[in-house]
């Protein structure tokens, strides 16, 4: 009798352990569906950007790839001009604003961001059949002040200078008379209120002069870009400082107002070190590491 009672409990004890083992394994998929269901949803909306055109060929490439890797979003670009982008960001109307300055006192006073997502050379250009190769600063404000009015005082070919620029607004006319010491004094024959176009005006007219994004002159055969202080304007001397008339591209948000997920991401991506290829195709230079 107590044979059998041993047999007994030992055939019970031996069951108890195999349902366990079983109880044990058939939690498993449980696990597997919880971390699938914790995985994040994919990004879907839109993200709104506005501002500088001179930012436009950088901007153009971090959304193409952006949009390439997220099927889900949209990202649109307003090509206003560096204050109205700057406003775009402040009173919420873009997700992102974009500058290419820096923000002032008192933008970054009321509540505004600045990030900078890369630096931009700004190019003197004058017509591609001028004599003139060279510019220094100096000259470069005489000539845009009226100083200086006949490309013969610059070693150019006899012939009135006219000045082309920006707009009152553009941040390429901001970095370009904050640097050369023209503010409010530059003397205009166009004031124009795009990048291309000042291109397109210095290329029709062989005694004019202006100023473009490194960006928006590189490969072009109708303008050239003359070096400053014997200087050329290009990545390498706009990265180490020696190229003298540059500037930043910014990304502008606000403050206290949480981003959309998906205009976060793209913030991300934009200042992150994946991007710098991008950038520097899209003729900026990079900054992230």
């Amino acid at each position: 009798m107590k044979k059998a009672i041993a047999l007994f409990l030992t055939l019970a004890l031996s069951a108890s352990v195999l349902a366990g083992c079983g109880s044990s394994k058939s939690e498993q998929p449980a696990e597997n569906n919880n971390a699938q269901a914790e995985q994040p949803a994919a990004l879907s909306g839109s993200v709104a950007t506005n501002g500088s055109t001179s930012m436009e060929k950088v901007i153009g490439a971090l959304s193409e790839q952006f949009m390439a890797d997220n099927g889900g979003v949209t990202v649109t670009y307003d090509a206003t001009g560096s204050g109205a982008g700057i406003e775009a960001a402040s009173n919420g109307s873009a997700d992102i604003g974009l500058s290419s300055r820096a923000l002032k006192e008192e933008e970054t006073a009321s509540g505004l961001v600045g990030t900078t997502v890369a630096l931009d050379g700004i190019a003197v250009i004058v017509n591609a059949g001028s004599k003139v190769a060279d510019l220094t600063v100096e000259q470069i404000a005489k000539i845009f002040t009226g100083e200086i009015t006949d490309w013969s005082e610059v070693g150019g070919d006899a012939g009135t200078i006219s000045c082309v620029g920006r707009e009152a607004g553009s941040g390429t006319r901001d970095g370009f008379e904050t640097i050369t010491g023209t503010k409010d004094t530059c003397v205009l024959a166009q004031e124009l209120t795009s990048t291309g176009a000042v291109i397109e005006a210095v290329a029709g007219n062989p005694n004019a002069i202006g100023y473009a994004s490194l960006s928006s002159v590189e490969g072009k055969d109708t303008v050239k870009a003359v070096t400053v202080d014997g200087v050329a304007c290009s990545e390498d001397t706009v990265l180490d400082g020696s190229y003298a008339i540059q500037r930043p591209f910014v990304l502008v948000t606000k403050d206290g107002a949480a981003l959309s997920a998906q205009a976060q991401a793209f913030f991300d991506f934009a200042t992150s070190a994946d991007a710098s290829d991008l950038i520097r195709a899209a003729g900026a230079v990079p900054v992230a590491k």
